[in-house]
């Protein structure tokens, strides 16, 4: 029986592991596929190629398949084809911008939140003492894990195995706990009450915001319009120096975008990140 059970938990503990890889988080999906200087190069590559390649081409292509004509028809479909990409580039470039704005401003706004809790928490009385440094230690338990500086492996960017989550819902259990002595500390801590839940719930908007958004079929396809755009282009531009210095130029700036792209679609990782100042800065103005 162990025999024959061996081999079948071997494959349930293998398709739990690729399971779990994927639920993972965006980060270990963009560290395996989708890092933006790797797919930036393979678009530079196959854009600058593929003109390459198209030029090469013209010269063993009769004369009348380079006519006027065959022109015209030619760069009619690659004008529209050429027209979806620049149009799909642009918006693309807009939505991550506006994606990471808006990530940028909720992490500004949480320190706000933590900054106001410690604040109400520290008018309240002595007895919060033990919840404020609940608070101070589930924030920075928050920011390590989002930024990666000190995240376990084994939570694999989940929020609901992080410890910061429990420690949070713990925090909004240790207000609720309060005993009230007068109508004062009843309205602090209602408005306590509610600022735990906001950062509860921003915390989830956060991990959530914090995921590729960019699918790979996505890429792949578009990658494909750019490779058909450029060899087009290739196969009628005549052959020397300053045409190929346009090809390069032209491939660079493509490359470069779908990499500002990718970069701002992981806000959390990379060369364009959201910062953690905010928080970092709440942390070290708590308890004091």
């Amino acid at each position: 029986m162990r025999e024959a059970n061996g081999p079948t938990q071997s494959r349930d503990t293998g398709s739990g592991q690729r399971r779990a890889w994927y639920r993972g988080g965006s980060l270990e999906r963009r560290k395996h596929v989708m890092n933006p200087t790797f797919v930036a190069m393979i678009v530079f590559a196959c854009t600058l190629g593929g003109a390459m390649i198209g030029n090469r081409v013209r010269t063993a292509l009769p004369e009348h398949h380079l006519s006027s004509d065959s022109r015209d028809a030619v760069n009619l479909g690659i004008g529209l084809v050429a027209m979806m990409t620049a149009l799909v580039l642009g918006l693309v470039t807009a939505s991550a911008k506006s994606s990471f704005d808006d990530l940028d401003t909720m992490v500004k706004h949480t320190a706000m939140d933590v900054i106001a809790l410690d604040r109400l928490l520290a008018r309240y009385g002595p007895e919060t003492g033990g919840v404020r440094a609940a608070l101070q230690s589930a924030v920075a338990s928050r920011t390590d894990t989002i930024w990666q500086l000190s995240s376990s492996p084994s939570d694999g960017g989940d929020p609901v195995k992080s410890g910061a989550t429990f420690a949070l819902e713990g925090l909004a259990d240790g207000i609720r706990s309060l005993a009230p002595g007068d109508d004062s500390q009843r309205a602090l801590k209602v408005r306590a009450l509610d600022l735990s839940e906001s950062l509860l719930q921003s915390r989830w908007l956060v991990f959530a915001g914090g995921g590729t958004s960019v699918p790979v079929p996505f890429l792949a396809v578009l990658l494909f319009w750019l490779t058909i755009t450029f060899a087009s282009f290739g196969i009628f531009a005549p052959r020397n120096g300053t045409v190929l210095a346009a090809f390069f130029v032209c491939a660079l700036s493509v490359s470069s975008a779908v990499f500002l792209i990718l970069e701002m679609d992981g806000p959390f990782d990379g060369l364009l990140r959201v910062s953690a100042e905010p928080l970092r800065y709440a942390i070290a103005h708590m308890n004091q």
